[in-house]
């Protein structure tokens, strides 16, 4: 696990400047509020374990990171600039698309599906982004494809397509393909629910170690107690769209204080 850069207040709580956070965001889809008036700071470097029941707003409180949807309420900022708002005159008002795309671009994001291109090899999958979005040089791109492929145990696959690949090794170039936007932030959501458990390994494998170099920021949407337990600096429970109980891991897993969260453990761990 990494470790966090705080310093220490005269009332002994630990204060840092997040990278990212939630204050009062709501969502609703129609008249489902899924995400209830949520804060959340997230420091530097800090690995977050995002565990909680299905339709409890997981995965839309990082979809709103990623500006795939809208929150309704609140404002998120990313490394100190808000991400759906501007400040103007004094005044909050949306933010126009150049300056989503700005904030959003220190934003990375792996998907449950893999959501690769077909018809073009691994090389190219992993260097189109770079050379639309960021403007490299297609020689630039490659050679900064190469050097994720191969961190992701890929390099001898760079001219085979996807329909060549077992699902784990596609998650593991769509990791590639996130990492090589050198993000200061990577989202993680459910990542290896799509595949064959003899798979699921060799894809967490390659998270860990991306974890363990400590300078990425990652919020990671789980149902792989024992991976976050391993991976986070911290775990935290939503349940009902609002974080129920957070904390170390060992404090969340072995001692968890809410009833909501030894009930959600409890029953985790029986149907595993």
């Amino acid at each position: 696990m990494s470790e966090i850069v705080t310093e220490t207040s005269n009332n002994g709580i630990q204060n840092f400047e997040p990278i990212v956070r939630y204050q009062k965001v709501s969502k609703s889809f129609g008249d489902t509020e899924v995400i209830k008036e949520l804060d959340l700071d997230v420091a530097p470097a800090e690995k977050i374990g995002i565990i909680g029941p299905s339709g409890s707003g997981k995965t839309t409180l990082i979809r709103m990171l990623m500006t795939l949807e809208k929150p309704t309420s609140g404002t998120i900022e990313v490394d100190g600039e808000l991400l759906w708002h501007k400040r103007v005159n004094g005044n909050l008002v949306p933010a126009d698309e150049k300056h989503l795309r700005k904030v959003r671009s220190k934003v990375g994001m792996i998907f449950q599906q893999f959501n690769l291109f077909p018809h073009m090899t691994m090389l190219r999958n992993v260097t189109e982004a770079p050379i639309h979005v960021l403007g490299l040089s297609r020689e630039e791109a490659e050679e900064r494809a190469i050097t994720m492929l191969e961190k992701v145990g890929l390099k001898d696959k760079l001219d085979q397509y996807p329909r060549q690949l077992s699902g784990g090794q596609q998650q593991r170039v769509a990791i590639a393909r996130a990492l090589v936007m050198n993000p200061k932030i990577m989202l993680f959501d459910e990542v290896t629910s799509a595949l064959d458990p003899e798979l699921v390994e060799e894809v967490l494998a390659v998270i860990k170690e991306i974890a363990l170099e400590g300078n990425m920021t990652m919020l990671l949407v789980t149902h792989e107690m024992q991976f976050a337990r391993e991976i986070a600096d911290r775990i935290v429970f939503i349940n009902g769209g609002t974080i129920i109980e957070q904390g170390p891991p060992e404090e969340i897993f072995e001692n968890p204080k809410h009833e909501r969260t030894q009930n959600f453990l409890r029953r985790f761990n029986k149907k595993n």
